[in-house]
């Protein structure tokens, strides 16, 4: 009997740790699984709704944190799960062998940009928290104050470096236009703001829902009984919808068209497989196809045509001998062409305007490389390494951080690839008098999901700076967006296409364009200085 009675014991002993373990580890569950929602918000998924309520679970994990409810909050898990599923795709890149990259280094290479990016969004996650839990328990509006300044700043941060991409505000594009219409208004923290302020409200609300100090009673005409109506989430349901208030009232704005600003521009879709690209015959296929496309819509009048970037992966002195070229002399309309400018020893990825003439005009050189992908960082120390993975040389350089790109039809807000995901490119080429945005990219090594998250990126730069995009890319997806980031023509994807639509010039500024990301620095301030009174009223 004793016997059974201590096994019975042991047993539930087992039972009581295995519990007490599965506690333990339910707030990492909590906040990787949170984290795993938002980053379904992006392509391929798309439910860009679950960003109102995807950063509640990590919230109410933080406060309780600071209020020493439960251990440190696992922020680093919550990065990881939104930047590693919304950037899987850059695990497209593999093999790379069409590089000359064996498949285990390719994947090893892969890996590590993949994982790197994901562990990067983890320890900006990690110092939000930090900071949150350092600053002890608050007010729940002072906790959303903070919280949405602190969060806006480490994007700007981020933003300012080489590595940028997964911002919470690109969560709403392009389903959501309405709200991306505040980036008008301060960028794409403005969204972003509006994101985290909201969700903390959701958060605070919970955490306070059997507090009866935060609630009206609310009671029918009837002698019906009492309720609650939590007053945290009644502010959070106010903001949502006056902040989508004030989009649609930017969304709604008529936009002019004047036939002396209409601009009738062609986009040709190589569809030129990377893997082919760089060898004789891929060369061959992307001068005929980028001519007969070039010769095409040169018949259907347009002004001028778009080509991807790298569409003829040569140097600019060896343009002039290419049909393209000999295309342009014969038809006299003005291409914008993708190849590869020289500097010294090293190389530029770039975009030249060959005027009607086929003379070279002016040229923009992409200015964001990628990190790995396009440049080495800290090359003294990764250099060798990555020498040792892979026998690609590494020469590429960027181009000159303030450049201009004249073309015959006025000043452009030019962007190669990459560089889509960095809003102040395009602010400060539409305060130099950019009147309209040419995007030329080629993402033929990622998956489909890649492609439409960076016209989604370019959909948020047309509505910031209030301009009309062409975007033409190797292998999809190219596009039109007006400055209401409405998409007017899209492309297949893997295909071969040649498309003409007429964009307008404009000349407008924004509130973004003339003051850039002015929200950031008030929220710090107004936060930080409520923090401060708040603070001396305690000593006092």
């Amino acid at each position: 009997m004793q016997k059974k009675q201590s096994k019975k014991q042991g047993e539930q002993g087992r039972q009581g740790r295995q519990g007490e373990r599965f506690i333990s580890l339910l707030p990492w569950l909590i906040a990787l699984a949170s984290g795993v929602l938002m980053g379904l918000t992006v392509a391929p998924v798309n439910a860009w709704f679950l960003a109102w309520i995807a950063l509640v679970p990590l919230w109410v994990l933080v406060v309780n944190s600071a209020k020493g409810k439960n251990q440190y909050p696992p922020a680093f898990l919550w990065g990881i799960g939104f930047h590693g599923v919304a950037l899987f795709w850059i695990t497209g890149i593999h093999p790379m062998t069409w590089l000359g990259v064996p498949w285990l280094p390719s994947l090893a290479i892969t890996l590590f940009c993949w994982g790197f990016i994901s562990v990067l969004g983890g320890i900006f996650l990690s110092i939000w928290a930090a900071v949150m839990v350092r600053l002890g328990e608050q007010k729940p509006w002072l906790r959303v104050l903070i919280g949405t300044a602190v969060w806006c700043a480490l994007e700007s941060l981020w933003s300012a470096g080489p590595l940028w991409w997964s911002s919470l505000a690109y969560t709403q594009s392009p389903h959501n236009l309405v709200i991306v219409h505040l980036g008008q208004l301060s960028g794409p923290n403005t969204v972003t703001a509006a994101i985290v302020a909201v969700n903390g409200l959701i958060a605070e609300g919970w955490m306070n829902r059997r507090d009866t100090e935060g609630t009206e009673r609310i009671s029918s005409v009837s002698s019906a009984p009492l309720r609650f109506v939590n007053k945290y989430w009644v502010i959070a349901t106010g903001l949502l919808i006056t902040l989508h208030l004030i989009g649609f009232i930017l969304y709604s704005r008529p936009i002019a068209q004047p036939p002396e600003a209409a601009l009738k521009v062609g986009i040709i879709q190589g569809n030129i497989p990377n893997r082919l690209l760089r060898s004789s015959e891929g060369f061959r296929r992307a001068q005929e196809n980028y001519t007969t496309g070039y010769l095409t819509l040169a018949d259907q009048g347009v002004d001028a045509v778009l080509t991807p970037e790298g569409a003829l992966p040569i140097f600019q002195r060896n343009l002039m001998q290419t049909a393209l070229v000999a295309a342009v002399k014969e038809k006299g309309v003005v291409a914008w062409i993708g190849a590869f400018g020289e500097r010294g020893d090293s190389y530029t990825i770039s975009l030249f305007t060959f005027n009607s003439k086929g003379e070279i005009v002016s040229r923009y050189d992409k200015s964001k490389l990628v990190p790995l992908g396009e440049y080495i960082p800290f090359e003294g120390i990764l250099g060798g390494l990555v020498q040792r993975l892979s026998p690609l040389e590494a020469h590429q350089v960027p181009g000159s951080a303030n450049q201009i790109f004249d073309t015959p039809f006025g000043r452009a807000i030019a962007s190669i690839c990459y560089e889509s995901a960095f809003p102040e490119q395009f602010r400060r080429q539409a305060a130099a008098g950019g009147q309209f945005i040419l995007s030329s990219s080629n993402d033929a090594h990622y998956t489909a999901s890649m492609p439409f998250q960076h016209h989604a990126q370019d959909i948020m730069r047309a509505i910031e700076t209030d301009r009309w995009s062409a975007r033409a890319t190797n292998t999809g997806y190219s596009a039109f967006v007006d400055p209401h980031g409405r998409t007017l023509w899209m492309s297949g994807y893997n295909t071969y296409e040649t498309h003409a639509e007429t964009i307008y010039r404009r000349q407008t500024q924004t509130l973004y364009v003339r003051w850039g990301d002015w929200l950031t620095p008030l929220l710090l301030i107004s936060s930080g200085g409520a923090w401060l009174i708040i603070r001396g009223i305690k000593k006092l």
